[in-house]
């Protein structure tokens, strides 16, 4: 609970061959045997995630992936999961032998990051049996490395401070609030609750306020009312969670600024303005339509889930019934999306935001529109023009 989510660091991933040298390297920058290193091809399969702090950008996850080249029995699904870490990936790191001429799967990804303008830097690791300087590329952000004994590392590590996003810290709440300012946030407290816990999202607003000076009440949805009645000046900002978002608005004096938690995540992790246009397609479903629920996290559905049971009786209430409500859960989104009518996405808070703008781009490259949990429920109850954001 003390540490950064991983979804809040910078996302830097290894790419290349099998055998290229990725685990070493990884091992290298970091001086810790974190990735296996074998002779053996196809030694990565799944992707090794590290948190790690590289000063001076700070908390960061390095990721090492398979092999581009893996023919193995499992190699397209290898190659699958590397496919989904490139939806993530904030820097990208092609590492090639050095003495390698065959470089069109190399190229291919360069291409791919610097259409999506991620950064990429290129490793050539030389290995023993191959003299030093015989790169075959070269250029600006190209490091001839020795991953096995460590030389050019450090190299390696300057390109990647030079190349790291801008890692200021992102407000959640931007100027909705500033110092002083008494902010009510409604939680409600339901089976659905981690037992002695909050919810990742109440956490981290909650931080952002704190940080920004403001004073928090913090209720469940059944003490709003008496609360607001104890408070000798109305809140400057009230934050609730989308779910309740109907009790909230009735309650409310129409004065005071609403929000949810998940109009909050929608700004902060992905594209809000898309988030809304999604949601007014909300209003063209009709029986027969497919609707994608998507969730960035897995956990165990218990009775009245927001995903499985709640937002799908709210769709039906709304379109008329017979509507085929489908779920997802994982940072990647099925194959053929462009058979659903829309997309609605939970406030992803447990992916960065490299991911969940990648998702709205695959999403608007098939066509399909995208919103997310509190937009679609603030336009199901008639409040996007209510809530701010």
């Amino acid at each position: 609970m003390n540490e950064t989510p991983r979804a809040n660091r910078l996302h830097i991933a290894f790419f290349g061959k099998t055998n290229a040298g990725k685990s070493s390297t990884i091992n290298a920058i970091t001086g810790q045997e974190i990735a296996l290193v074998s002779d053996v091809a196809g030694t990565t399969t799944d992707p090794v995630y590290k948190a790690m702090e590289l000063l001076p950008i700070g908390p960061v996850v390095f990721i090492d992936t398979a092999g581009l080249d893996d023919t193995s029995a499992l190699g397209k699904a290898r190659i699958k999961k590397t496919e989904e870490v490139v939806d993530k990936t904030d820097i990208a790191v092609i590492v090639i032998r050095s003495t390698d001429k065959e470089l069109a799967r190399e190229q291919e990804y360069i291409g791919r990051f610097r259409e999506k303008n991620i950064p990429v830097i290129i490793a050539c690791n030389v290995f023993e049996e191959t003299p030093e300087g015989t790169a075959v590329l070269s250029g600006e952000n190209v490091v001839t490395i020795r991953a096995k004994d460590g030389r050019g590392i450090e190299e390696l590590k300057k390109k990647l401070i030079e190349n790291a996003p801008g890692q200021e810290e992102c407000s959640i709440i931007g100027k909705l609030a500033g110092k002083g300012d008494t902010v009510m946030l409604i939680m409600p407290q339901d089976i659905q609750a981690p037992k002695g816990r909050l919810i990742l999202p109440q956490v981290q607003v909650m931080r952002d306020l704190l940080d920004k000076g403001c004073r928090i009440v913090s209720v469940k949805t059944e003490d709003m009312v008496p609360m607001l009645g104890e408070l000798k000046t109305p809140p400057r900002l009230v934050i609730t969670d989308s779910q309740v978002f109907q009790y909230v608005n009735e309650h409310l004096d129409k004065t005071i600024p609403l929000t949810s938690f998940s109009m909050l995540m929608a700004k902060n992790k992905g594209d809000i303005d898309e988030f809304v246009r999604g949601a007014r397609a909300i209003a063209d479903l009709k029986s027969g339509d497919k609707v994608l629920i998507a969730e960035s996290c897995t956990h165990h559905a218990m009775k009245g889930d927001i995903a499985r049971e709640k937002l799908p009786g709210w769709l039906n209430r709304y379109a008329g019934g017979g509507l085929v409500i489908e779920n997802t859960a994982g940072h990647g989104f099925p194959e053929d999306i462009e058979d659903y009518r829309l997309i609605i996405h939970c406030g992803g808070c447990m992916i960065n935001r490299s991911n969940m703008l990648s998702k709205i781009e695959h999403a608007k490259s098939a066509g399909v529109p995208i919103t997310n949990f509190g937009v679609a429920i603030a336009f199901l109850n008639g409040m996007l023009s209510r809530v701010v954001y």
